[in-house]
Order: structure tokens, then sequence, then C-alpha cells
């Protein structure tokens, strides 16, 4: 059977909440909301306001982790700021659930380069997910969705140099084999799926599509036409149609940039290489509304 993908042209935060609800699911008991709070600087990222109405109407627990890099989220206090500065904490419980160690260990036996994933050891505390995602390109991934939250999103500031470097914590993480690094984030994200059982929902938004993530402090405007908000319980066939979109619109001017971004870097494969591992599938029924 293929997977369901729900789809609205429409980019508002009424939206966001008639996708989910078409999902027909309830997320039971205390439910993680993965956002992105946004590197300071970057212009592009989902505000808060955009996420009030699915937030309030699912009563989770806003979260996210630390980064591994240099800048204004990869230790507690800057990130707890930089929460602070975009206005998260003004709307919702945040979450930073690597703001304190130890990591939680997850096991990836079926994985095909990392067999550990390092998570905020707050993952504990949550029955469900909800993985809010800003499609968009990515200077390393290609693009970024609902697979980049679970693998990058969920790790923790050490696993997510973990997944970079493709477990050798000996390398320079930015220096590892690049498909190695796709892979491991294929990795990453299968071990946050099994790790919730199925509990959990993706909605990827397709708005501000700049080649740059919003986890760049400086990053390019967006290069594309805003193209609509996607939901599904398989953050496989979620990132997919994305793509598919992303490649149907031809009559965007700035598809080509995005394209090359996605290509340059091998973006698909991380696709691939998770519906390889079988938590979802690149088979999907897009139902647009």
């Amino acid at each position: 059977m293929k997977s369901k993908v729900y789809f609205t042209r429409e980019v508002s935060p009424r939206a966001v909440l008639e996708m989910y609800k078409l999902l027909g699911v309830e997320l039971k008991g205390n439910l993680a909301v993965k956002v992105h709070s946004g590197e300071v600087g970057n212009q592009n990222f989902l505000r808060p306001a955009f996420w009030k109405d699915i937030v309030a109407h699912t009563g989770g627990t806003v979260v996210e982790c630390n980064t591994a890099y240099d800048g204004e989220r990869d230790t507690t206090e800057k990130h707890l700021a930089a929460i602070k500065k975009h206005g998260w904490n003004d709307c919702f419980d945040f979450d930073l659930m690597d703001a304190e160690g130890p990591d939680k260990v997850l096991d990836i036996p079926s994985g095909k380069v990392i067999k550990k994933n390092y998570v905020g050891k707050n993952i504990d505390h949550y029955d469900s997910l909800l993985v809010l995602s800003h499609f968009k390109g990515h200077p390393m991934g290609g693009f970024g969705g609902a697979l980049k939250q679970l693998s990058i999103g969920m790790a923790s500031s050490y696993g997510k140099a973990y997944i970079h470097s493709s477990g050798n914590m000996e390398l320079d993480m930015w220096q590892a084999p690049h498909d190695a690094f796709l892979e491991s984030m294929a990795d990453a994200a299968s071990s946050v799926v099994a790790f919730f059982g199925g509990r959990a929902a993706y909605i990827n938004v397709m708005a501000n599509m700049s080649v740059d993530c919003d986890c760049c402090a400086v990053a390019e405007d967006p290069c594309m036409k805003d193209i609509g908000v996607l939901a599904s319980l398989d953050p496989v066939a979620i990132d997919k149609a994305c793509l598919d979109l992303v490649y149907a619109a031809t009559d965007d001017p700035g598809q080509k940039h995005l394209i090359e971004r996605i290509e340059s870097r091998n973006g698909a494969h991380t696709v691939d290489a998770a519906a390889a591992l079988g938590f979802g599938s690149k088979d999907y029924e897009l139902i647009e509304k």
C-alpha cells in the first residue's frame, strides 16, 4: 500500500493544522514537537507564531537540541539565549533536550554506517513525536526536511558530530566521506522512528525555500516561490514528495538553483538510504486538498 501524503498549496498556520487533522492520528501521552529554533541572524526559519496553532491543538512540548558547529546555539547557555531571542519561550513550553548530559544512546543494529545514535536524554520524557520541518536547501545535505529533523535535529551536540563524521570521531566532521554522512543520517533517523514505535507524524512546510538551511547565520534569500504544506505518517514519503514537487515546479525561475544545491550534494541519497532501511517508503500517494 502506498504511503499517504496530504498536500495543500496554502501556506498558513491554519493549513498546517488542517493537514495534521487529515492524518487522523492521535499522538498520545507526552508529545514532543520537534522544531528548528533558527540560528541567530537567519532570516528564513519559520517563527514560533507560525507553529502556534498546531502546538496548541496537540498540547505538545516544543523540543530542540544543541548544535555541533560554532554559532549561537552550540552551547546550552547560548542556545537558551537564542530561543528566548526568537520568542519561543513566549509561545510554548520549550525543552532543550540535551541541555544537560549524559546523552541517551539509541542502538541501530541494522545501521549501514553507524550503529549508535546519541540523542538528548530528555527524549525519555516523551511517548510520541510530531516533527515540524521547514523544507529548504542545505549546504551539506542538499536539502532539509523530515529525515534531517529526525537525525541531525534530534541528535545531541555530540550526536550531530558523530553523524557528520560517520561514526569516526577522529575525523574532522566536515571531512567525512559525503555519502557515508548521508547514510548516517538515514541510520540515525531510523533509530528515532524505532524509539517512538510508530507514534509519530510529520509536517513539511515548503516556504521560504533558500538553498541554505535555517542553521546558517548568513543565508541566501529564498529562491523559489512557496509550494505548500504536506503531512504524512511516513518520513521517507513526505521528503520524497517534497523533492518531486520541486522538480515539478518547472515554471519557477529559482527551481534550477535549488535543484543544483540538492544534486550537487547528492541529497536524494538520504531518501534512498532511508527507504532501504525499511522505516518508510518512496512509493506514495499525493492527496491534494
